[in-house]
């Protein structure tokens, strides 16, 4: 199997983990987001590939303006994971 075809496969695991994690009502909604906003980062990055591949003649990885501009979404998808759980944190300290 080559890698291609395990990054496809790989997305339906991940979208039954958002489906329960959106149907359970428990995660903080700015890490919501940002699991969505990972999908967006999917997104971008199978498009940038297929460029950097024509365009170029290589991969993703080597062409760093795309390759730098598609990890954005990532990185973005990090920034709001975290900030999600921190204001869920900081809601649950001042309960106590």
């Amino acid at each position: 199997m080559n890698k291609e075809s395990l990054f496809a496969i790989s997305l339906f695991p991940y979208l039954g983990f958002l489906w329960f994690m959106t149907r359970s009502g428990k995660t903080p909604r700015l890490a919501l987001i940002g699991f969505y906003v990972l999908l967006i980062f999917v997104i971008v990055t199978i498009p940038a590939g297929i460029y950097a591949q024509a365009h170029y003649g290589k991969e993703l990885a080597n062409v760093d303006w795309l390759h730098g501009s598609a990890e954005l979404f990532l990185t973005l998808s990090n920034i709001l994971v975290v900030l999600g759980f921190r204001q869920a944190i900081i809601k649950l300290k001042k309960t106590e």
